[in-house]
């Protein structure tokens, strides 16, 4: 009797869980060889329980506040670095002299006098707050120098009016300020008290009011007596500083005091001896200095002076009287600092850093074996014999007849003559009608005498006509520039395939081939670039936050000796400016090409064309150069830009030397007055010379007889080799059509065309051409010193401030 079996349909019940988890072999049978997917332990996978999550996160917590604690107790102590305060007026009925009054409290600590340059400052030693402060002051009318003494500064303490806050003058200091970067700032008001009491609060209000537009969530501080003070050093020495990236990766100082020694064989140039506090990072003696304002330089050695400024000066007893004792004070430690001087570090030859920025270009490379003339007229007359075509012609007929003879198989070309004799007729009906209508207007005009005034003579006397022609015509190209866009009209007198034998067409702008090494420009060869910009700046970066670097650590009173510094530098100190210097890092002092993303400043809207020259301050560096504006984009090819526009940001290309970001970038113009006006504020992006800017030309034709997919364009070419010259190049219409060259139309550049659909004849057909523009080599490092902005003589340019 055969067995019963179980068809597939057969009931199955699910099985009894006998226990919380399966056995190995259970699992193994029931998966039939099948491996299951490989899951990472909770060790590999580094997951921590909730309870660790939190004590990760405050020890987190408490390692960020204790950095921040330890850098506040380092700036103005005894260890560190003077807490350096910049203090800026932002109006011209303030006072420094009474502020610095005020600030030079005998009883909060000992003040010593530094007059060094313009920045007339002191020293402030506060025993009791265990600080020592470092005043200086700059008039936001000295551009360059609040620029650079900012961009150095621990603190900015800005000097309000009472009744107005800022004027103009100081608002523009605020626009450049704010651009270029601000570290810490406090607010404090000078002259409250010298209101009537009824005023007093008034203004407070609408001076609070106007502040919150620029400096949101910031209180305002008094200034008018000794107790308000002493609560401004309170708040100076607690504050939180915030950081300026592209200063904090670099050593710099600001020089306490210059000597410049001669060299023996040219009085012009010789060592200078910068004395100053090292701030920033670590200053090591082989890399290279550079003073701003006046180019890169290499150090011979550091030396390590005692402090002239300790915040608990040495008490020496006297022999006779050992009761009585005296503080030595700054000035003899400055007497005494010869006999306590140390070499701290001597600079290797075979370690330092070169002053090499341009590459040696060598003729020999990329040699190429030009053909001789005898092979240039073979091939001349190889062509002329292989264009010849043989033809039956009348008797008489010459050589430029015997062109327009087509063969039996060929069409009729004769269209292109009737056109132009239509032309001709339409035309001179045209002009003698204008003829007859001028004649009629002046027969209808009146001549009329009016009186002159006095004024406008004297108006007239300061109008510069030639300048004001050259912006009138600057205005009327924007203008043009902004209705049609890259066009531009082909010559008369040149050839079209010659005037633009450099330009090409491309199918798309955006997905089309440009080979970035293709026909570069000499200056390319002096230039350093980089395999990959990017993992060299982070590899530079890592090394500066994990490799310890020799040489005087921050917060050093160091002497540094600049070797082949002109005696230039010297005079420009003397005359009272600033003496700045920062480190640079690798590569910095070498030429590349720089890209900077910035965008108009609103308050300037004269026309700014490319290749204008224009004044950079680009992180700590000024210079001058003629730049290259192009649009911002993600593609690999970026579209000319001729003018500086005022609704996008653009990016501006100019050879410079090498800099890593991030770092500000503000542009200014220098006028023929002498005063430098805010253009453009921005950052730098990169570093990368195969970033490619593409300039466009449109060309412009105009329908004249239009068939069903097919028209007659006239006026875009005028003679018939530039017609068959640009034919595989595609046209495109305003209204969207799309198509390309069929055949020239007679002699003088009539063109049959077909398009993808019927044109309209109000359309207008363009034809784009492509050309890749490299910037000029116009890099100055000379800087000349602007005119001091005065509130009369500020532009429109600079707004007003709004204190309503």
């Amino acid at each position: 009797m055969a067995a019963h079996r179980s068809g597939p349909l057969k009931q199955q019940n699910k099985p009894h869980k006998g226990g919380r988890h399966r056995g190995r072999g259970s699992a193994q049978r029931d998966g039939k060889g099948r491996l299951a997917l490989k899951t990472l332990s909770k060790k590999v996978k580094k997951e921590l329980s909730r309870v660790d999550q939190r004590h990760r996160a405050s020890q987190l917590r408490k390692q960020k506040k204790e950095a921040v604690l330890a850098e506040k107790r380092q700036l103005g102590s005894k260890d560190g670095s003077p807490h350096q305060v910049l203090v800026v007026p932002l109006h011209n009925r303030i006072s420094l002299t009474e502020a610095f009054r005020l600030l030079q409290d005998s009883e909060s600590g000992t003040v010593h006098l530094n007059k060094w340059g313009s920045t007339h400052g002191f020293m402030l030693l506060c025993p009791r707050l265990k600080h020592r402060w470092f005043f200086t002051s700059a008039r936001p009318g000295d551009l360059h120098t609040v620029l650079d003494m900012a961009k150095v500064a621990d603190t900015i303490l800005f000097l309000l009016d009472p009744l107005e806050g800022w004027d103009s003058t100081g608002d523009y200091c605020l626009s450049c300020l704010f651009a270029q970067g601000l570290p810490t700032y406090t607010l404090a008001v000078l002259g409250v008290s010298g209101l009537p009491p009824k005023k007093q609060i008034d203004a407070r209000k609408k001076l609070s009011k106007a502040v919150e537009k620029r400096f949101p969530d910031d209180k305002l501080l008094l200034l008018d007596t000794q107790q308000e003070a002493g609560m401004l050093l309170r708040q100076l020495a607690n504050q939180k500083q915030r950081h300026l990236a592209f200063r904090d990766r670099r050593a710099y100082l600001l020089a306490h005091a210059a000597d410049f020694v001669p060299g023996e064989e040219n009085n012009l140039v010789g060592t200078l001896k910068i004395s100053g506090y090292v701030r920033g990072q670590t200053l090591n003696v082989n890399s290279l200095l550079h003073i701003v304002g006046h180019g890169d330089f290499q150090m011979k050695q550091i030396d390590a002076p005692t402090d002239p400024f300790p915040l608990n000066p040495r008490v020496i007893k006297s022999q006779k009287d050992p009761g009585m004792a005296m503080e030595i004070c700054a000035m003899d430690a400055v007497a005494d600092m010869e006999e306590d001087l140390k070499v701290l570090m001597k600079a290797d030859p075979d370690r330092q850093e070169s002053l090499q920025t341009e590459v040696i270009p060598d003729p020999m490379e990329g040699e190429q074996t030009w053909p001789t003339e005898e092979e240039l007229n073979e091939a001349n007359d190889f062509l002329k014999k292989s264009s010849k075509v043989v033809k039956k012609v009348p008797k008489g007929t010459s050589s430029y007849q015997a062109e327009w003879i087509l063969d039996e198989d060929g069409e009729s070309g004769g269209e292109g003559d009737e056109y132009d004799d239509i032309e001709h007729e339409d035309f001179m009906e045209e002009e003698s009608q204008d003829e007859s209508s001028e004649k009629e207007e002046e027969e209808e005009c009146e001549t009329m005498t009016i009186g002159e005034s006095v004024r406008d003579d004297l108006y007239d006397e300061k109008v510069d006509e030639e300048a004001e022609e050259k912006m009138l015509e600057k205005y009327k190209q924007e203008r043009m520039e902004e209705m049609f866009p890259d066009e531009v009209d082909t010559p008369r007198d040149v050839a079209a395939r010659i005037r633009f034998q450099k330009y090409r067409g491309l199918k798309s702008f955006r997905t089309s081939p440009w080979d970035p090494k293709e026909n570069l420009p000499q200056d390319y060869a002096r230039i350093f670039q980089f395999q990959n910009f990017t993992s060299t700046r982070r590899r530079i970066f890592k090394e500066i936050e994990e490799k310890e670097l020799e040489g005087a650590e921050v917060g050093w009173y160091v002497t540094l000796h600049v070797s082949e510094v002109p005696v230039s530098v010297v005079e420009y100190v003397k005359r009272g400016a600033p003496l700045i210097a920062f480190s640079l890092l690798p590569h910095e002092q070498k030429m590349s090409v720089l890209n900077m993303v910035v965008s108009r400043h609103p308050g300037n809207t004269e026309p700014v064309k490319a290749k204008e020259e224009l004044i950079f301050h680009c992180g700590f560096r000024r210079f001058r150069a003629s730049p290259l504006f192009s649009q911002h984009t993600a593609a690999d090819k970026h579209k000319f830009q001729r003018f500086l526009t005022a609704d996008v940001a653009l990016v501006v290309t100019v050879y410079a030397p090498i800099t890593f970001p991030p770092a500000s970038v503000l542009l200014f113009k220098q006028n023929s007055n002498g005063m430098h006006s805010l253009i453009a504020t921005g950052h730098l992006l990169s570093v990368d010379p195969d970033r490619m800017v593409i300039k466009r030309v449109v060309l412009s034709g105009h329908p004249f007889k239009i068939f069903t997919k097919m028209a007659v364009v006239r006026y875009m070419f005028f003679n018939r080799e530039d017609v068959l010259w640009f034919k595989p190049v595609e046209l495109r219409t305003k209204w969207g059509r799309r198509g390309h060259i069929k055949e020239p139309l007679g002699t003088h550049g009539h063109m049959k065309c077909s398009f993808d659909g019927k044109l309209k004849s109000q359309d207008t057909v363009l034809m784009n051409l492509y050309k890749r523009v490299f910037p000029k080599w116009t890099y100055d490092p000379y800087v000349p010193e602007p005119v001091p902005w005065v509130k009369s003589e500020i532009s429109s340019g600079v707004p007003e401030a709004d204190m309503e």
